[in-house]
């Protein structure tokens, strides 16, 4: 059986090919601008976004390249709201997976043009797709209702105390709403039927719950040599999370609660579904 690690490897290759592909049909760019694009683009992650958007459809059709725009569309949105995430005026950070981030890199004005291009650029590959669904998909979750609405939610939630269902609203907005759509695209551009996508979602859901949660424990008890950014900075920003509201124990059991809920979403599914529930352990036993 392909094992996570596997798994995401093996869908990140495929993603990395799409996505050299995509920046090189790009016209007219300042090279400065496209050159911060490629950096950010390419400075490394899990690309766990796309790997649910392309399992999700080969669990369905037995074809991931029926999802690949929506799997590069969803991880052009994602880096471009880190690229945002790191400027001074928010998380002011100056190091992302072991390398200056794009304001230190490139100067703020040309990483926040970087990030506004990724994330403009993301519709036009996700409307390659030939579904209008999967635009408005993308939209609602990368919108005022999803990650930014729910940075918005966490930037007002510092130094506050908030109650556990707050906190839980906030990251199903910020964190999960693009880990969602991931998989609903996918199961949409693969003609998943409306129980096969209902469960889909479910799984989206509560993986990225467990994917916050473990997230949030990282930044406690993890070292700045595997995460690749400095360990402590919620804490030292004072922000809401879940080892700060109920301690790491507590956390770690919600986060294992999250991944069993996730693996009973797929009960519907037979071995065709083995990557993502291994996928789901992963999630809450990774280091980085």
């Amino acid at each position: 059986m392909t094992t996570a690690i596997e798994f995401l490897r093996e869908k990140a290759a495929r993603t990395d090919q799409a996505l050299r592909e995509y920046l090189a049909s790009w016209r007219d760019v300042p090279d400065t601008l496209g050159e911060a694009a490629e950096y950010t683009l390419f400075a490394g992650g899990k690309r766990l976004r796309p790997a649910l958007a392309l399992g999700t459809a080969e669990i369905i059709c037995g074809d991931d390249a029926v999802a690949m725009p929506a799997a590069c569309a969803v991880e052009m949105i994602h880096t471009y709201s880190l690229v945002h995430d790191d400027l001074p005026s928010m998380d002011d950070d100056d190091l992302r997976r072991g390398q200056p981030t794009a304001h230190v890199k490139f100067g703020e004005a040309i990483a926040i043009l970087a990030g506004d291009a990724l994330l403009t650029m993301a519709f036009d590959i996700a409307a390659r797709a030939g579904r209008s669904e999967i635009v408005r998909e993308l939209a609602q979750a990368a919108g005022v209702a999803g990650m930014v609405g729910g940075q918005v939610i966490d930037l007002e939630s510092e130094n506050r105390h908030i109650s556990l269902e707050a906190l839980r609203h906030l990251h199903a907005c910020k964190t999960g709403a693009l880990i969602r759509v991931s998989v609903r695209c996918g199961g949409i551009l693969a003609n998943a039927g409306p129980e096969q996508l209902e469960a889909l979602t479910r799984y989206g859901e509560r993986i990225g719950l467990a994917f916050q949660i473990a997230d949030d424990i990282l930044d406690v008890v993890g070292t700045e040599e595997t995460l690749g950014k400095p360990v402590g900075s919620d804490e030292a920003k004072h922000k809401s999370t879940y080892p700060a509201l109920v301690g790491i124990a507590r956390a770690r059991e919600l986060a294992r609660e999250a991944a069993d809920n996730a693996i009973d979403a797929l009960k519907a599914f037979g071995p065709e579904a083995d990557s993502f529930r291994a996928l789901a352990r992963f999630i809450v036993d990774r280091e980085s």
